[in-house]
């Protein structure tokens, strides 16, 4: 494990006070010593620093191996999305796709070390703060809850990558000691992760003056989703009913989830705050994202580089019934028509007649539908090379033309200040009906489900130049007595394809997949329909048991090493 001390880079004291709602807007300044930091302006400054790595960027590592939205891990390695560009490009990332990641890929190095630079800010944190003076106990209490909160945020996200992976807590780190976080990875760590966030629940505020940080509510959630990833269902559920009792989060306008100028809406429960034109080169801005854009200079992100791009398999789902209902078994007996082959001066027409779920348009770049306010997609132009990654392109983290300056850094057009929604209210409904399925409630979960199919029915969609639909949107509510929740297996079905579309190219479709314990049918029926569109992903299969979590970077193994022996054991099947 990287033993960086992380004090080197800390923030300027007294910053953390303000009123700014943007609080991680700062950078570094100097090196301060754990004397200097042992009063009020110290901790905060520590705090920040916790808070800071949020969005993956920073402790030395490349952005896009640490992103905060797991493009590669929870996106690339799943049906959502191809890895895109051309063949040559990060062939680490296709390794991803095709289930043959590898232990000493820079990737895997970079999450690794990033996950516990998070932890080890935390862990200094704590270890100074009994010391601090100028601080109440509750206020101490407060600062220990959102640290605790962070902390479980980094285990979480390293657990759902790396499966066996060793919690290291304040008592155990030892920044002098490099040997003291040579720690065995022989124990699930999700009691020690129900813990941290057990501690935040009870001790964090309803509200934060400042945007960005934790709240009782977004501890609540974490901890739901903790225990839903343990199929604890009964446990997660009072602590969603608690959120949506609260009465401070409601469903917005859709695509208000993915605009910088409605971050910390209304449904966010907890977001990563990004920021640009803050005096930075722009690393405040969605960096981990950098590579996520069309290939054409005059597209969004002035030109780079083509990666993470939805599948045609997504695409398909978004296809819905005479009655506005998804198609569960046949959704991908036929592809939704496309562009792909045709040149960009040849004259081609979307399908105007398949009725759509109009959450594929928001989610989706497809030719000839409005981007944004780009005008229609223009197809192969923005499209590195077609006939190796299709004909599409994301959309929710892209900008508006009219905001290019505004909400993008100034050198930097890839580096916008569009945050990324780690817990939406949309999702806690969603949890929320699993745990109602699992329950045997089949109507309530209906009930939760429609609420987020409702509000994509009711949502702005997008619309051509001439004020009409873009396509032929159809979306309804599940209706009383529907087949799709007479059983509890048709109702857990329901509930995780709405899941799907939902929160499609979000970076949570791997992890949801592995959880619900459906990813080896799924992903080898994706393989076997995608290989023949897709021929770079012939013969690629996944493999139960190994494939569901990713390997153990080999130079973290090797240097765990004491007395000539690993400390850390490596995942199965790598």
């Amino acid at each position: 494990m990287k033993k960086t001390l992380i004090l080197t880079t800390l923030l300027a004291a007294g910053i953390a006070t303000s009123c700014s709602e943007k609080f991680l807007d700062v950078r570094p300044t100097g090196v301060a010593s754990q004397d200097q930091l042992k009063n009020r302006d110290g901790v905060n400054a520590l705090l920040i620093g916790a808070y800071s790595l949020l969005d993956g960027i920073g402790s030395g590592t490349t952005g896009w191996h640490a992103a905060i939205s797991n493009w590669v891990y929870g996106g690339v390695a799943s049906d959502d999305a191809y890895k895109g560009t051309d063949a040559n490009d990060q062939p680490e990332i296709t390794a991803f796709e095709r289930y043959e990641g590898q232990a000493n890929f820079a990737h895997v190095r970079g999450k690794w070390r990033h996950t516990y630079d998070g932890v080890q800010r935390t862990n200094e944190l704590l270890q100074i703060l009994p010391q601090a003076t100028g601080l109440t106990d509750a206020e101490k209490t407060a600062v220990t809850a959102q640290a605790r909160f962070l902390r479980a945020h980094y285990h979480f996200q390293g657990k759902i990558i790396f499966n066996m992976l060793p919690f290291i807590d304040e008592k155990l780190y030892k920044a002098d000691d490099p040997n003291g976080t040579k720690v065995p990875n022989d124990k699930d760590i999700w009691p020690q992760i129900e813990a941290d966030f057990k501690y935040a629940v009870d001790n964090l505020p309803e509200t934060q003056a400042q945007r960005g940080r934790a709240t009782k509510a977004a501890a609540q959630a974490y901890l739901a989703k903790t225990y839903l990833y343990q199929r604890k269902y009964a446990e997660a559920k009072p602590l969603l009913e608690a959120v949506v009792n609260s009465g401070r989060y409601r469903l917005v306008d859709y695509h208000d989830n993915f605009r910088a100028v409605t971050n910390n809406n209304a449904e966010s429960v907890f977001e990563v705050q990004f920021s640009v034109n803050d005096g930075t080169t722009g690393n405040n801005g969605n960096q981990g994202d950098v590579l996520n854009w069309p290939y054409f200079s005059s597209a969004p992100g002035g030109g780079c580089c083509g990666f993470y791009v939805p599948s045609q398999n997504l695409v398909n789902a978004f296809k819905t019934d005479a009655a506005g209902l998804p198609l569960f078994d046949t959704f991908n007996d036929s592809d939704l028509k496309n562009d792909e082959g045709v040149r960009a001066g040849d004259p081609f027409t979307p399908d105007r007649t398949t009725p759509l779920d109009p959450r594929l348009d928001w989610t989706v770049g497809r030719r000839g539908v409005p981007f944004l306010d780009w005008g229609p997609m223009p197809g192969v132009t923005w499209i590195r090379d077609q006939s190796y990654s299709g004909p599409y392109t994301g959309k929710k983290w892209m900008y508006y033309r009219s905001e290019e300056g505004t909400n993008t850094h100034a050198t930097n057009k890839r580096s916008v200040a569009n945050n990324y929604r780690l817990i939406r209210y949309a999702a806690v409904l969603l949890w929320l009906a699993e745990c109602e399925v699992e329950a045997g409630n089949l109507d309530k979960a209906r009930l939760l489900v429609n609420q987020v199919r409702n509000r994509a029915k009711t949502s702005t969609p997008v619309r051509n130049a001439d004020g009409t639909p873009a396509g032929n949107y159809l979306i309804n509510e599940y209706p009383a007595g529907s087949a799709a929740f007479a059983t509890q297996a048709a109702a857990r079905r329901a509930v995780q394809f709405e899941t799907r579309l939902e929160f499609g190219m979000e970076g949570f479709r791997h992890f949801d997949l592995v959880r619900w314990n459906t990813i080896e049918p799924t992903i080898n029926a994706y393989l076997a329909k995608e290989s023949t569109k897709r021929r770079y992903l012939s013969g690629a299969v996944f493999k139960k048991g190994v494939h569901e979590f990713f390997p153990i970077p080999v130079d973290e193994i090797t240097n765990t090493f004491v007395n000539g022996q690993a400390t850390l054991k490596q995942n199965p099947g790598y």
